[in-house]
């Protein structure tokens, strides 16, 4: 099969990939983009605030949800992680008072992440780092108007990966992903 230029129409039928097929820069460019910015966005919250960028994504999730609290599945699908890895996560943030557990209030069966006080000001310090990495790393490389079509674009990606069924699996928890993977949890 030949290799091409020409944009791919979603009706035709998928041309089969190749590691040089052009199509492919988009997605190495997005891989490589995101890749860095959540690098460097980690390594500005470690440094100026001792929290992951994965702690930080829960503690604000944590924070929008009403009554700030979130089932632990749903905070695990909310900030994409494994539910071993939102537990350990979890772990990690009632250790330093910044989340409580409590028994879900709905049925009592499951468990919920509460922020805690201590965890809403650690964050609301947090963000001005966060914010700033974005705008540096993020937004002061894209002309605002193309800002609404990348929302679109992404969400729509989002979207449509969302609604094929599928769980999270340990592969793709973010805070695995310097182990090895004969060292991950199942």
């Amino acid at each position: 099969m030949s290799e091409t230029t020409e944009p791919y129409v979603a009706s035709e039928r998928p041309r089969r990939l190749t590691a040089r097929d052009s199509r492919l820069g988009p997605w190495r460019a997005f891989l490589t983009a995101h890749a860095l910015i959540s690098r460097r966005l980690d390594d500005d919250l470690r440094a100026e605030h001792q929290m992951t960028l994965a702690e930080y994504a829960a503690l604000l999730q944590l924070a929008e949800a009403p009554g700030r609290r979130l089932r632990m599945n749903q905070l695990a699908d909310s900030i994409v992680l494994s539910r071993s890895g939102v537990t350990r996560l979890i772990d990690r943030l009632v250790g330093d008072r910044l989340v409580a557990r409590s028994q879900c209030s709905s049925d009592g069966r499951g468990a919920e992440a509460v922020l805690t006080d201590i965890g809403l000001a650690r964050l609301r310090d947090a963000s001005r780092t966060h914010l700033r990495g974005i705008e540096a790393y993020f937004l002061d490389s894209i002309e605002p108007t193309d800002l609404a079509t990348l929302e679109r674009s992404f969400g729509a990606i989002g979207n449509k990966v969302r609604s094929d069924g599928r769980g999270m699996s340990a592969a793709c928890d973010p805070i695995d992903q310097d182990r090895p993977p004969s060292s991950r949890p199942d």
